[in-house]
């Protein structure tokens, strides 16, 4: 039987916490993507350690001293392979609950489905947000159809990751696997922004090629933040770093992308950003803790 999660975290005693850490196989050794998205996105990304345990990303984040929102994506319309097991990633998180943080995802093309799976993971499971990635799951969240799911999750109240901007998976496939680039545009976001005022939404990444398209709808909508994984701090756009040393100071979410990028390495080149130092420990953790209901 599925543990419901319980959060156990001392936040006071954490250095930061990672908002975007990815479980990219189960218990059962089930691969959350087919094989070619896995090679094509690791060779991309230049990882190591692709498929790490969630018990293996607790005691990494552990003896760092940090914790980490780990999630999986279902896609399985678009891809047509099942997605990893929420149950095993929930259960895995709670007997780490110490370091870990589970958020769910559905898959939005599931309709009604997709409504109940986000019901049960919230209310059954204890997740603590959802993970969605429009290119991967083909679909634009723009579009009214999907207007049911982001009513739903603001009424649970919980906080939405999305996938903007470049994609790494599919990356150097022929059509780049049918994967398509514009669902993840962050103006698509605007849209679901200003209709559900009470969902908080994350958008993932810096949005190249869409970056000053971001940080508009981060500065202009109050329920929206960008989280900075994915990339390697040094290549930033530089329109990111100077706004976040002013009016998205209070916007920006430390995020790997791990297995992808460590934080060894997304810390090192971070602490060579030209950035406030005052700026520093909320991007690091103060903003995530607004962001995940521990603090007002």
């Amino acid at each position: 039987m599925t543990l419901r999660y319980e959060l156990g975290i001392d936040f006071a005693s954490l250095e930061a916490i990672d908002m975007h850490v990815h479980l990219e196989v189960d218990e059962c050794g089930h691969k959350a993507m087919p094989e070619d998205l896995f090679e094509a996105s690791a060779a991309y990304f230049k990882s190591s350690e692709r498929t790490p345990s969630i018990d293996r990303i607790a005691q990494l984040y552990r003896e760092s001293n940090m914790a980490a929102v780990v999630f999986t994506v279902d896609a399985r319309t678009a891809l047509g392979h099942d997605p990893n097991s929420i149950e095993d990633l929930v259960q895995g998180c709670a007997r780490n609950n110490d370091v870990l943080i589970p958020f769910g995802s559905v898959d939005p093309r599931r309709g009604a489905e997709a409504i109940g799976d986000a019901q049960y993971q919230a209310e059954q499971l204890g997740v603590r947000g959802f993970k969605f990635h429009p290119s991967l799951q083909g679909f634009d969240p723009s579009d009214e159809a999907f207007y049911p799911l982001w009513e739903k999750l603001q009424e649970l109240g919980l906080p939405c990751i999305l996938h903007t901007g470049q994609n790494g998976m599919g990356a150097g496939l022929p059509g780049g696997r049918g994967i398509k680039l514009r669902y993840s545009n962050p103006l698509l976001l605007d849209d679901v922004a200003a209709d559900f005022p009470n969902l908080v939404i994350i958008m993932a990444h810096p949005s190249v090629p869409w970056q000053d398209e971001a940080n508009s709808i981060a500065t202009h909508k109050a329920n929206v933040y960008i989280d900075l994984s994915g990339w390697s701090p040094k290549y930033f756009p530089s329109s990111l770093v100077k706004m976040g040393n002013n009016v998205l100071s209070r916007k920006l979410l430390f995020g790997t992308d791990f297995p992808l990028i460590t934080p060894e390495k997304w810390l090192g080149a971070f602490a060579e950003l030209e950035l406030k130092d005052s700026v520093r420990p909320g991007i690091l953790k103060g903003n995530a803790l607004r962001v995940l209901g521990i603090e007002e």
